[in-house]
């Protein structure tokens, strides 16, 4: 296979070659939208996966969230494979690998084989995010964090439109396996379309001639600000896959909540995503250390509220919708962009793979950790120690960030 090709971008200089790089970065984003719609459902169709087969809390968690121990062992290998291959062959078959395990879940037998699929998801969406993210950052390189917030609020929109998308499939199918056969389908109907329509001058882009360049960064990925970065991305992901993969159980559970309640519940906190690019601009003009260390108390006292103060739905959706502003839509898209800004721009690839293998790897036991904590000693408690703990644990390590090592944009 060939190596990556070095295109070069002159995005401000011809106004048509902007106009169709960000029509052909909107297709990108439209295929992450597939992805999150599926991420969503699952979730919400995890208590009736959870009757028929006879799953415990615990199972139901894992099963929810072990989609990112795909992600987390995939994430650093894309890395290097971006540096072989070229970024539209990586996310192209990143794609593949997910469809193919999402129909793959609707027809399995026990939890054995459930968590082999769901597992395999995850390896594809690590291929699809870590070169997502890397054309991202490389494209867009005057606003890293607003091209990240774009791709994390595709997310939101997929996580607004999922939940919606799953009740009408499960009220047409009757069961849980129809929304699940549904979007691993229109998986490989997105690869058609990227095939067709996205260009090399999109994707393998790798400098700029637009008057402006790169400089700075560490020139190894063992260096300070990736050191704290990653530690704080294991934090990142236990909190939000801690949030994403079993809050939905426990609003059902505990709080009583109906499936179409619950469904709206996590359709709001998907609006807060969309707020992604707010998130990306605060990233882009402020301290990375103010930044992070800010969203992080910020998710502190919501992840206390969230478990342990407010009962009703209108408190819940509030909350979620300011859970997705602060820690999707903010914690997550700046940590993306600081872990590819803290290195030099040839280490661009292995940094995104860096912060996907980090957050990603936490995530996987996110769900079940949860889980385990709420069967033990109540939900309460288990928001205390898993989120809002945590939370507090990320705000101080973000102070000793060192922005001034990280890269720069300047007149070449």
């Amino acid at each position: 296979m060939a190596t990556e090709t070095s295109v070069s971008a002159d995005v401000n200089a011809r106004p048509s070659q902007s106009r169709a790089m960000l029509w052909m970065f909107g297709v990108l984003l439209a295929s992450y939208v597939v992805n999150a719609m599926d991420r969503q459902i699952f979730p919400l169709l995890a208590a009736d996966v959870r009757k028929e087969y006879g799953f415990s809390l615990a199972d139901t968690g894992l099963l929810s969230t072990i989609f990112t121990l795909g992600m987390a062992l995939a994430g650093w290998p894309t890395g290097y494979l971006l540096a072989r291959f070229t970024r539209k062959t990586v996310l192209q078959i990143g794609i593949a690998i997910f469809s193919a395990g999402t129909l793959m879940t609707a027809f399995a037998t026990g939890m054995a084989d459930m968590l082999l699929y769901r597992a395999a998801t995850g390896i594809g969406e690590a291929m699809q995010l870590t070169a997502l993210i890397a054309i991202a950052t490389t494209s867009f390189v005057g606003a890293r964090a607003v091209a990240v917030g774009a791709v994390n609020a595709s997310f939101g929109v997929g996580a607004i439109l999922g939940p919606m998308a799953a009740n009408f499939a499960l009220a047409a199918y009757g069961n849980w396996r129809g929304p699940i056969i549904l979007f691993g389908a229109i998986g490989f109907v997105v690869m058609v379309v990227i095939a067709l329509i996205v260009r090399p001058a999109l994707t393998e882009v790798q400098g700029r001639t637009d008057g402006m360049q790169l400089v700075g960064g560490a020139t190894t990925l063992l260096n300070r600000n990736t050191i704290i970065l990653t530690i704080l991305s294991v934090i990142g992901g236990l909190i939000i896959y801690g949030y994403l993969g079993m809050y939905p159980v426990f609003l059902r559970e505990q709080l009583h909540f109906a499936p179409a309640e619950t469904g709206q519940v996590m359709s709001i906190y998907g609006a807060g995503v969309l707020c992604s690019l707010i998130g990306g601009w605060v990233g882009d003009r402020f301290s990375p250390r103010t930044v992070l260390s800010g969203a992080f108390l910020g998710a502190t006292v919501l992840g206390y509220l969230l478990f342990s103060g407010a009962q009703g739905f209108v408190l819940q959706a509030v909350l979620s919708f300011a859970w997705g502003l602060v820690v999707s839509g903010t914690i997550y898209v700046n940590l993306a962009g600081y872990h590819v800004k803290a290195v030099a721009p040839p280490l661009a690839g292995r940094a995104s793979g860096t912060f996907v293998t980090s957050l990603y790897g936490a995530a996987a036991i996110a769900g079940y950790l949860i889980g385990f904590l709420a069967n033990r000693a109540g939900w309460s408690v288990a928001g205390l120690i898993q989120i809002t703990l945590m939370s507090g644990l990320g705000a101080v390590l973000s102070l000793a960030l060192r922005p001034e090592l990280m890269s720069t944009r300047r007149a070449a």
